[in-house]
């Protein structure tokens, strides 16, 4: 798909496999939770993706494997010739506060009632002793919206970011964006180390991808020679002014990564 004009591009990127991923047990907020052998690969993988791609700002959820993948896609920044990005942590797209359910097997949560209203109803689940699923999708889908502005006005509309964190965060917004109900975000999919892509147009956000694990991302890099200026109130209310919204047929994509 064509850039869109108008704001910065989110790169979305979820925490590469953990070992309690691997377990089958509910991390939650639980310290000391860490990437395995596997998800290390993963979180690299995902680096190198990105790496094609001059970031912004790199933020991250403060659990220790997001910082860890952070730090994967960091390398791979400075792997291509790019100065050091620092990943800096927000609060806000920390994981859901499972409260009671978090360090439980998920065999065990399956057996519960609420494991239900999780599937059917998210909008209703309230975790005992922690935090709504409304409340985690509200301050997740806040955080976002807020550091997209931050970046576009700092870096201008062509900028990209990434935001490292969970997958129910990721799915929430993610449905956000597509503009579904929190309680059909179930069918959304969202994999360790995995890449999804958002634009908060001035118009409407635009989905570019979802839960991707392997293609080429360098067409998200401005183009050189042809960066916009750094945004200001008058250059993004002429930008809103000028948005065409989506191309009827669906337009002719980005084209090669060279143009």
């Amino acid at each position: 798909m064509a850039r869109l004009p108008g704001m910065a591009t989110l790169l979305l990127v979820r925490h590469g496999r953990t070992t309690a991923n691997a377990s089958g047990v509910l991390a939650g907020r639980t310290p000391g939770v860490r990437l395995d052998a596997l998800g290390s690969e993963q979180a690299a993988r995902a680096g190198s993706r990105i790496g094609a791609v001059p970031l912004a700002a790199l933020v991250t959820s403060p659990q220790e494997r997001c910082k860890q993948t952070a730090k994967a896609i960091a390398d791979a920044q400075r792997d291509g010739g790019r100065a050091a990005t620092r990943a800096v942590t927000e609060k806000a797209l920390a994981e859901c506060d499972y409260g009671e359910w978090q360090g439980r097997p998920i065999k065990e949560l399956v057996r519960e009632p609420l494991w239900q209203t999780v599937q059917r109803q998210p909008s209703a689940a309230i975790f005992p002793g922690g935090e709504s699923m409304v409340a985690m999708q509200h301050r997740a889908v806040a955080a976002v919206r807020r550091l997209d502005a931050a970046v576009t006005r700092e870096h201008g509309p062509d900028a990209v970011w990434v935001a490292v964190s969970h997958g129910d965060i990721i799915k929430s917004v993610l449905a956000d964006a597509l503009g579904m109900h929190l309680d059909l975000f179930q069918r959304i999919g969202v994999d360790p180390a995995s890449v999804s892509i958002v634009r908060y147009a001035p118009d409407r956000p635009y989905v570019l991808a979802s839960n991707t694990h392997d293609g080429d991302l360098s067409w998200l890099a401005p183009k050189p020679g042809k960066r916009r200026p750094r945004a200001t109130a008058r250059t993004t209310s002429t930008t809103a002014a000028t948005t065409t919204g989506a191309v009827i047929g669906g337009g002719a994509g980005p084209g090669r990564p060279d143009h």
